[in-house]
């Protein structure tokens, strides 16, 4: 099959129909069969709302629409989130209003680390597959385990367009990094682009369906995959072909993705995917699929802490720290990175947040619950109201200090080194 990704406009009032027609152009009714589970892998690179960090809640609510008028049974939905140390996830599901959605839809809501969710070892999953892994043996010698309800599921990614300070961009292949992995997953940013070679092998193996729809109603550029600046964009991308809808929403963003993206160049050159846009068919509105934004990219003004942590995984700082993230004593860069981005950055840059808010896409998401489409309204085109702008600022000091400071002492209180140690 030739890779195809679906490129459209969009915008607030069409936004429901053209996920619909973007994922019907790129092939979902054929690459996801209706008869089985569907994971919809969610996409919280922050827990607070931030303009092209997570996945939004009108593409969320569009693949559901979607899935279920292609026939998939709203029994076999369900939204799913990783944990990550320094992001809480169930915050995040509120603050970026993915559970009203959830909810409103009555799919199932998963989040993989809750004590419930079965976990089976790599090599019982794929078998001699993993003898090919690139980097993940490296990493983790004596295997690592996996979510076994994704064995025989399909997969839908919900990534966004933006720019990341360890892959230059992410998106549906980066998707994949936290449902895959366990919570040690910063041992392998050091073989990052590896790594994401390696699960997209994972993927392809144990899914029945494949598929992304990316979102790119925002587009964030600088150092991603949360202090970026934000640019409204009104796309939407969508392919069954990971490694090409990364190519193409790179090259909207201005890079060539063989010569920039390591990650998009081992994959293509693994034929896990194509990553020549020369070989892609792009189909859905040219005058979209022409564009070139120039981003700026994430190095040319890294904040402080990104440009300690590639100092730790890459740089000078690699031979006195990098040995400590692989120890009991890995809590402090938990502990540092929370106070840093949710104490100092997040409330530093409120005006980014506001001037985002003024927008349709940020009034839709300020009055999203006021401004509910009928769930079972599977034939509904947007929202021609979008509602008012809000009439307070989004970060109010003193709730975001108590919401942070719950942030910190969940980081530290779940962190797994202190559970591996039975400290509580």
């Amino acid at each position: 099959m030739s890779s195809v990704v679906a490129v459209v406009r969009t915008s607030p009032a069409t936004v429901l129909r053209d996920i619909r027609r973007v994922m019907e152009l790129a092939g979902a009714r054929e690459v996801l069969p209706a008869g089985r589970d569907t994971a919809l892998k969610v996409n919280i690179s922050w827990h607070y709302f931030f303009p092209a960090c997570s996945t939004t809640p009108w593409q969320l609510d569009g693949v559901i629409r979607a899935l279920r008028r292609f026939g998939h049974p709203v029994e076999r939905l369900w939204a799913c989130h990783n944990r990550t140390v320094v992001i809480d996830a169930r915050l995040g599901e509120q603050e970026n209003r993915h559970l009203p959605v959830v909810e409103a839809h009555r799919v199932g809501n998963v989040h993989l680390y809750d004590p419930e969710t079965e976990w089976v070892h790599i090599r019982e999953a794929v078998g001699g597959l993993a003898d090919r892994f690139l980097a993940l043996n490296r990493v983790y010698p004596d295997g690592f385990h996996i979510p076994r309800r994704f064995l025989g599921a399909n997969i839908v990614h919900l990534p966004t367009v933006k720019t990341h300070v360890f892959t230059t961009t992410t998106g549906a292949m980066k998707n994949a990094f936290g449902g895959l992995l366990n919570e040690h997953r910063h041992w392998t940013h050091p073989v990052i682009h590896e790594t994401l070679v390696d699960l997209l092998q994972i993927q392809r193996h144990i899914h029945s369906g494949l598929f992304a729809v990316m979102d790119g109603t925002f587009a964030g550029d600088g150092p991603g995959p949360r202090c970026m600046t934000p640019h409204i964009k009104n796309v939407l991308l969508a392919s069954a072909d990971m490694v090409a809808i990364d190519a193409v929403a790179a090259r909207l963003m201005g890079f060539d993705p063989l010569r920039d993206l390591k990650y998009v160049r081992l994959a293509h050159e693994a034929r896990l995917g194509c990553g020549d846009p020369r070989e892609i068919r792009i189909v859905g509105d040219d005058d979209v699929a022409g564009e070139r934004w120039q981003f700026e990219g994430p190095y040319g003004r890294m904040t402080f802490a990104a440009r300690m942590q590639h100092a730790i995984y890459w740089g000078r700082l690699r031979g006195p720290l990098a040995w400590s993230l692989r120890s009991p004593l890995a809590p402090w860069s938990y502990l540092a990175s929370v106070l840093y981005h949710d104490f100092f950055w997040y409330p530093r840059h409120r005006e980014k947040i506001e001037a985002a808010l003024h927008s349709e896409w940020g009034r839709l998401f300020a009055n999203w619950e006021a401004r509910a489409i009928p769930p079972d309204d599977l034939d509904a085109d947007g929202w021609v109201d979008v509602g008012p702008e809000p009439a307070w600022p989004w970060v109010r000091r003193g709730r975001h200090w108590r919401s942070a400071l719950r942030v910190l002492w969940t980081a530290m209180r779940e962190a797994p080194e202190r559970r591996r140690r039975g400290i509580r």
